[in-house]
C-alpha cells in the first residue's frame, strides 16, 4: 500500500471543510479563504477571511484558525498540528505559522500576488529562521482556484446586464 495514500485522502477530505469555510467568507462579501488547523485528526482551530466586516487587517483565515487553536490549547505554539488553508499563505500569515510553530502547512491554489511560500516569496524555507514548516501545495487545488475566480467574477460583474461603466446616463 502506498503510504502517501491515507495522507493525500486526509489532506483532500480536510481541505475539502476549508472549502466549506471559505464559502461561508463570500457569502459575507470576504475573499473566500478557509482555514483549519488539525491536530491528531480533530480540528482544533477554524476561520475564514473576515478583515473586511471586523475592520482588522489582519483577520485571514489563517490567523483567525491559529488563534482559535492556541486559545483551545492555552498555548501560543502549536507543535504538532497541520493547518489547512485554501490559498497560499500571505508574508503576514507565514509569519504566524513560523511563530505558532506550526508542523505542516497545506494549501489549495497558489497566489501568484502575495503568495509567501513558493509563488511570489519563499518565506516559509527561509535557512535563517528558527523553525521550519513541511508544506504541501495545490491539494484540491482547482476546487480552490475556482472558488476565487467565480467570486472575483462575481464582484466584478455589473449590477444591472446592461450597465456600462464607460457611458454616464444622460
Amino acid at each position: 500500500m502506498n503510504p502517501a495514500g491515507p495522507v493525500q485522502e486526509q489532506d483532500e477530505a480536510f481541505m475539502r471543510r476549508a472549502l466549506d469555510l471559505a464559502a461561508q467568507a463570500a457569502e459575507q462579501g470576504e475573499v473566500p479563504v478557509g482555514a483549519l488547523v488539525v491536530a491528531q485528526h480533530q480540528v482544533i482551530g477554524a476561520g475564514w477571511n473576515r478583515p473586511i466586516g471586523t475592520h482588522d487587517p489582519s483577520a485571514h483565515a489563517e490567523v483567525i484558525a491559529l488563534r482559535q487553536a492556541a486559545l483551545q490549547r492555552h498555548n501560543y505554539r502549536l507543535p504538532g498540528t497541520t493547518l489547512y488553508v485554501t490559498l497560499e499563505p500571505c508574508a503576514m500569515c507565514v509569519g504566524a505559522i513560523i511563530h505558532a510553530r506550526v508542523e505542516r502547512l497545506v494549501f489549495g491554489a497558489v497566489d501568484p500576488k502575495a503568495g509567501a511560500v513558493c509563488s511570489v516569496y519563499d518565506l516559509i524555507a527561509h535557512p535563517q529562521l528558527n523553525h521550519v514548516v513541511a508544506w504541501t501545495g495545490g491539494v484540491c487545488q482547482s476546487m480552490c482556484a475556482d472558488l476565487l475566480r467565480n467570486f472575483f467574477r462575481q464582484r466584478r460583474r455589473p449590477a444591472r446586464p446592461d450597465a456600462r461603466f464607460d457611458v454616464l446616463p444622460s
